[in-house]
């Protein structure tokens, strides 16, 4: 069986999957237990972990409210992962009922959670796509029948560049989809980063995963904004952008950073 020309032996259950990972991490159920020990190990050599995604999950649900309310209509979140309530699309659809959003993942098994799970009313759509290949996920008949590029759109690359290596050019990447977005297109965008602490021991948790964890300072975060206007207060570690609630414990030391920008032409 295929779909969008992922086999159904792609699907590795032998190796953790930071999808799983991170779901694991949330307290969610669509993890096997390679990913929960993992998932573990990371905790043991992050001890922030656990409360860095749940803060990277509030990130992103406070970043869509922000874009929706700047007017945009229409999301493409590339590297969603597994399905987790509130989903991008009820965040956003919770501020305008129009939001049409278009998740994009590799892994086909959160294709398969997706699906089970996305409305029927035709403005949500998951769609099997690597970031790798930015222009095919951009020509994807399903993104185009979703997606306006004539219309402003935004980009979530949350939690996902960091999961590419410099070889594989993630800057370039960025830009080629920022290339293809029109003005007054957002980028929400976050990022794991060493910067508060040392990590060696939670990337090395991911060398035996299906992606690698590569993480970069704050300066080479910022360049993937390139072409962008960073919106108040620019890029911050994520308990930090724009909170609507009072931080979590230790979030000095959460690792990731996250930052909202506009296309201004």
């Amino acid at each position: 069986m295929t779909q969008d020309g992922f086999e159904a032996v792609d699907i590795d259950t032998s190796k953790p999957h930071p999808a799983r990972i991170y779901d694991y991490l949330l307290g969610g159920k669509d993890n096997y237990e390679v990913d929960q020990q993992a998932g573990d190990r990371l905790a043991a050599a992050a001890p922030e972990a656990r409360i860095g995604v749940r803060a990277n999950r509030a990130f992103l649900q406070r970043a869509v409210r922000y874009v929706v309310g700047s007017g945009v209509r229409q999301i493409l979140d590339i590297g969603t992962g597994l399905p987790t309530s509130p989903n991008v699309h009820e965040v956003a659809q919770s501020v305008a009922p129009d939001v049409r959003v278009a998740y994009v993942d590799n892994d086909p098994i959160v294709a398969a959670h997706g699906n089970a799970l996305l409305s029927r009313s035709g403005t949500t759509r998951i769609i099997l796509g690597d970031l790798r290949q930015p222009r095919s996920v951009l020509d994807h008949p399903d993104v185009r029948q979703l997606i306006d590029f004539d219309q402003p759109v935004a980009l979530l690359l949350v939690a996902i560049l960091h999961f590419l290596t410099d070889e594989e050019r993630p800057a370039e990447i960025v830009a080629t989809l920022r290339d293809a977005l029109p003005a007054g297109s957002f980028l929400v965008l976050s990022h794991a980063t060493g910067d508060f602490a040392d990590r060696s021991d939670a990337q090395a948790v991911y060398s035996n995963a299906t992606a690698s964890l590569n993480l970069r300072a704050r300066a080479e975060v910022e360049r993937f904004f390139e072409g962008f206007d960073l919106v108040e207060p620019g890029l911050a570690q994520v308990p930090f952008w724009r909170p609507d609630t009072p931080p979590p414990p230790h979030s000095a030391e959460i690792g990731f950073y996250g930052g909202v920008a506009r296309k201004t032409a």
